[in-house]
């Protein structure tokens, strides 16, 4: 009996797309949930299922909740219903086109949600991730108890270029049916005394069936009584973008080769059954993908374990599934190489039997009841270990072994009160005299935002409390008849009238803009969205870089859940456009950088460019971001510390040398967030390496060897002078600790061997 802290599971969520929608994913979670409530009679299945837009389908009534791709509050709905469900463990299927939001970001939202452990099946595995993509994978694996794949390579590319553990990834086979094919089925298609040749699937272009057509002459030459029966509907986001085009060009190309006697197209979706006499009528499985990266493919795997012998191009679900001549591969879009190895093995029947006959064999660990076993063995495992790990009161959720400082906020706290955070400090006492600005609490809501992220329910808790007052103080900074920020608000309550800086103005937008693409609160996202919406057309008359990266900070994480609106797109373009263009006017070999001189803040306009190149999809863009980035990492080190450009600050044109003194927090903090973006872009361990050679320089690798972080309280001093620390704990300096040393937690979490690698 599968077991959850000694009694059995009551309730099990399957999340993913649900027949009758039409694709693979909603076949897979039909089965799965069939499969559970066969193996575990006792435990109630439940189904969250992910609807395309537009449409609405007749659910079985096991599927009790609906998400539209693109609503991002059916997301959070759907995970608070879960939660009131009392739902002992969550089956996640992810692909990344079957979830809204950029790379499919909309179902992070519905994870952070989730109380119980989510055990999630990987159908892509990417080896070359788009930074979007990367991501999402990051985090759906760090915060999966366990993830799923079904194939040995997707456990290698997990561990090795995503840094999951392996005690978390658990390899379980793509489920078949069990029962036999119809021993009639050449009669019941009408194909008695053909050489059938079949590919099943929804139809699009990447699924390379010209290659197919193209070799068919050569083939039909040999076996004048071949067919081949093409059997699925074009896709259905294929179909709404152009229609039939594709499958026309296909009825095209048979006529122009003279094949179309031996081509048939099944223009639907068919049901199981169909489909088993579909296969049962076929002599050859054929296979002729485009896409070499595909990590699964549950039509293959049923026709290799229905006893198919099969030729396939080399994708990687292909090359594991067939290797033990279980069937032969032939190069991508090669009709030539494709006609002689059907010809082949249409000639030699001997062969295609004792291929079938391994087939077979494999598929027998394939079969459902198998695979159900095993995903109920995985899901009751992660509700135990879930269940160990809050066992002990008020513990939460286990972190890594690291050699990071603890999370520390007492100094934060003590700076912060009803209205907001309070900007200086004298030594580590708040300066009421000074006030309040809006560049520290924007910088508070960001820290915060992040910190309700957190694993740990406790500290989450407080991240979420925090970013409220954040939140409406960044709200109560705006001047909505000037469509700008204010800045200085004094202990009195009483805004400066003036507008703010170009960059205060900025780093409001880039914090509203984390709330709104990495939301702990449906609440607090509306309220920043329609915040930033109001605050953003004032950046376009801006002519502050920094204002303008900051920005672009923000409209990155934005745009991770609304990258459909269009002001903020063209936007993200305009200034992107902006900064690339002046680090293209002003660089060169020696000086590749934005200015003639590096003042402050200088890590965020590469981080800008890095991505805002990958958001859109500019590789020139994001290559310049780390062409600067690495020279202004070698710029400031001395030896194996980071060194910061002193406060004064250097121009290119100066004859001294480049001052080393004041070292500004806000640099190292810069430094950490953008090499971390580098290395989730890249994987070069030298980002990561650098990144926490940045963090370093707060806890006294230093140029004075010297600790800025008070180790009882988190509190960070304001700097670094040529002969002592600033004694003074203000804000900025404070939260840019915080920040930084959250953001490379996170970081370890995610790539926990990352760490351990030197440049």
């Amino acid at each position: 009996m599968i077991e959850n802290n000694g009694g059995r599971l009551h309730r099990i969520a399957v999340i993913g797309s649900h027949s009758p929608r039409q694709c693979g994913i909603a076949t897979f979670s039909s089965d799965l949930a069939d499969a559970l409530e066969s193996a575990l009679p006792r435990t109630n299945v439940v189904v969250c299922a992910v609807n395309d837009p537009g449409c609405r389908y007749e659910y079985p009534s096991r599927v009790t909740q609906e998400i539209t791709e693109g609503e991002l509050d059916d997301y959070r709905r759907a995970g608070d219903t879960l939660n009131a469900l009392g739902v002992d463990v969550v089956s996640l299927q992810h692909e990344f086109g079957i979830y809204g939001g950029p790379a499919g970001s909309h179902v992070l939202a519905l994870m952070r949600q989730l109380h119980m452990p989510v055990v999630v099946t990987t159908h892509t595995v990417l080896t070359e991730p788009s930074l979007a993509q990367r991501a999402v994978m990051d985090e759906l694996t760090e915060r999966a108890a366990r993830v799923v794949v079904m194939s040995q390579q997707g456990v290698a590319i997990l561990r090795g270029i995503y840094g999951v553990p392996a005690s978390k990834i658990q390899f379980i086979p793509h489920g078949i049916p069990s029962a036999p094919l119809p021993s009639n089925a050449k009669h019941q298609l009408g194909v008695s005394g053909r050489s059938m040749l079949m590919t099943y699937g929804l139809l699009s272009p990447d699924k390379g069936i010209e290659t197919v057509i193209g070799a068919l002459p050569a083939i039909a030459e040999r076996h004048p009584d071949v067919v081949y029966v093409v059997v699925g509907a074009t896709h259905p986001a294929i179909r709404k973008r152009e229609g039939e085009r594709y499958r026309d060009s296909l009825l095209a190309l048979g006529r122009e080769r003279k094949v179309d006697s031996h081509l048939v197209f099944r223009d639907r979706f068919v049901s199981p059954t169909e489909l088993a006499v579909h296969l049962g009528a076929a002599d050859l499985y054929v296979t002729p993908y485009l896409q070499l990266e595909q990590i699964t493919s549950g039509t293959l795997a049923y026709a290799v374990g229905a006893g198919k012998a099969v030729v396939s191009t080399p994708y990687r679900y292909a090359r594991e599934l067939l290797a033990g001549d279980r069937g032969v591969l032939v190069p991508r879009s090669d009709p030539g190489a494709m006609a002689r190895e059907i010809n082949a093995l249409l000639s030699d029947g001997a062969r295609r039997a004792s291929m079938g006959a391994r087939g077979r064999a494999l598929g027998l660990t394939m079969h459902w009841p198998v695979v159900a076993g095993l995903y109920a063995e995985a899901l009751g495992r992660a509700a135990h270990d879930s269940h160990q790990e809050r066992e002990p009161a008020g513990a939460g959720r286990r972190e890594p072994t690291s050699s990071l400082p603890p999370m520390l906020l007492g100094h934060l706290d003590a700076l912060t009160d009803s209205v907001g955070i309070l900007q200086h400090a004298s030594y580590d006492v708040p300066r009421y005299e000074d006030g309040y600005c809006l560049d520290d609490n924007a910088r508070a809501l960001l820290l915060a935002n992040t910190i309700a992220a957190e694993p740990e329910p406790a500290l989450a808790e407080r991240g979420r409390g925090s970013s409220r007052r954040y939140l409406a103080f960044v709200t109560h900074a705006f001047d909505r008849e000037t469509g700008r920020f204010r800045n200085f608000m004094s202990y009195a309550r009483e805004f400066h009238p003036a507008p703010g800086s170009e960059d205060c103005h900025g780093r409001a937008l880039w914090a509203l803009g984390h709330v709104v693409g990495r939301p702990q609160s449906s609440g607090h996202a509306r309220h920043a969205r329609d915040l930033f919406r109001a605050a953003l057309p004032a950046v376009l008359g801006f002519t502050s870089p920094r204002a303008w990266a900051y920005t672009l900070l923000g409209l990155a994480s934005y745009l991770e859940c609304l990258d459909l609106d269009a002001p903020a797109n063209d936007t993200r373009m305009v200034l992107a456009d902006k900064l690339s263009a002046l680090y293209d006017a002003t660089s060169t070999r020696s000086w590749p950088w934005f200015e003639k001189e590096l003042t402050y803040a200088n890590a965020r306009l590469c981080e800008a460019l890095i991505v805002s190149g990958e958001g859109l999809e500019r590789p020139g863009m994001t290559a310049a971001g780390l062409q600067s980035l690495d020279w202004l990492a070698v710029q400031q080190r001395t030896d194996d510390t980071f060194s910061p450009v002193g406060a004064p600050g250097w121009r290119r044109e100066a004859p001294v040398e480049r001052p080393e003194f004041d070292q500004q927090p806000l640099e190292a903090a810069g430094m950490v967030s953008a090499c971390l973006a580098a290395f989730r872009l890249t994987r070069e361990p030298k980002w990561m390496n650098r990144a926490e050679r940045a963090l370093a320089w707060f806890v006294g690798h230093n140029d004075l060897q010297q600790s800025l972080v008070d180790s009882r309280t988190g509190a960070c001093r304001d700097g670094l002078h040529a002969d002592r620390p600033n004694e003074n704990q203000g804000a900025e300096s404070s939260l840019s600790y915080s920040m930084a040393l959250l953001e490379l937690r996170q970081a370890q979490r995610h790539t926990t061997n990352a760490s351990k690698v030197r440049a």
